[in-house]
C-alpha cells in the first residue's frame, strides 16, 4: 500500500514515502541573520540593522519562482544577478561540511521597520553552490500596516522538500517585492491595482538579541 505522503527531494533527486504531513522527524531549527550578512543557528550579536532602499517605480523584480501568469519564467532560477542589484539583502551560512535537509513547513520571523506605514517583506530560501550561483528554493510574502513601528515579520513561506549537498551554502533573501509575482506595494493604503501614487521608502531589517530575525528550517 502506498505511504499517505510521497515527496520528491530536489538535490537527491528522489522520490520517499513518509507517514505523514508535517514530517515526522524535522525539527524547525532557527537560522539567524547576523552582521556582515552571515547567516548561522548561532545567536545573534548586538549589531545595527542592515537597510535598502524600495522604490515601486522601479520594484523589486522577481527571479523564477512559483507563478502561472502566461510567458513569465517559473520554477528555479538563477538569482546572482538579481542579488547584485543593490534592492535586497542577503544573508549565507559558510559552506556547509555535510547535507543539510529541510522537509516540511519553512518560515521567516524578520524585524522589520519602514519609512513608511505600509510596507511587505519578501523572503526567499536559496541554494548557493559552489561556483557561487545562487538557485531560488521557496520564498513567501507578508503585507505589513504600522510598518514604521520596528516589529516582528511573520513570512509563511512554501513548503520544500530539498537538500543542501555538502560544499553548498545556505542563503536567505529580504526584500520589499517580486514584481509581476506580486503586485507592488505603493507605500499607501490605497488599493494596489488603482493607486497612482508611489512612494519610495527607507527598509531597516534587525538582527541582534532583542530582534533575533531568523529563518525557521525543518531540518534532520
Amino acid at each position: 500500500m502506498r505511504a499517505p505522503v510521497r515527496q520528491f527531494v530536489i538535490g537527491e533527486e528522489k522520490r520517499r514515502d513518509f507517514p505523514s504531513w508535517p514530517l515526522p522527524g524535522y525539527e524547525p531549527r532557527r537560522f539567524h541573520l547576523q552582521a556582515d550578512s552571515a547567516l548561522s543557528p548561532e545567536a545573534p550579536a548586538n549589531s545595527s540593522p542592515d537597510g535598502y532602499s524600495y522604490d515601486p517605480a522601479n520594484t523589486t523584480p522577481a527571479a523564477g519562482g512559483v507563478r502561472l501568469a502566461f510567458g513569465m519564467k517559473a520554477g528555479w532560477g538563477d538569482n546572482t544577478a538579481l542579488e547584485a542589484r543593490g534592492v535586497l539583502l542577503t544573508y549565507t551560512t559558510s559552506v556547509l561540511d555535510k547535507d543539510v535537509e529541510v522537509v516540511g513547513e519553512v518560515s521567516a520571523e524578520i524585524f522589520f521597520r519602514s519609512s513608511l506605514p505600509y510596507a511587505d517583506v519578501f523572503v526567499r530560501l536559496c541554494d548557493v553552490d559552489g561556483k557561487g550561483r545562487s538557485t531560488n528554493v521557496c520564498d513567501g510574502l507578508v503585507s505589513l500596516a504600522n510598518a514604521d513601528k520596528t516589529s516582528p515579520a511573520d513570512v509563511r513561506l512554501w513548503p520544500t522538500a530539498h537538500r543542501f549537498k555538502r560544499g553548498h551554502r545556505i542563503r536567505v533573501q529580504a526584500s520589499s517585492g517580486a514584481f509581476p509575482r506580486y503586485n507592488r506595494n505603493p507605500g499607501t493604503d490605497k488599493p494596489r491595482a488603482t493607486a497612482t501614487t508611489l512612494r519610495p521608502a527607507r527598509q531597516l531589517v534587525f538582527h541582534d538579541p532583542e530582534h533575533p530575525s531568523a529563518m525557521l528550517l525543518p531540518t534532520r
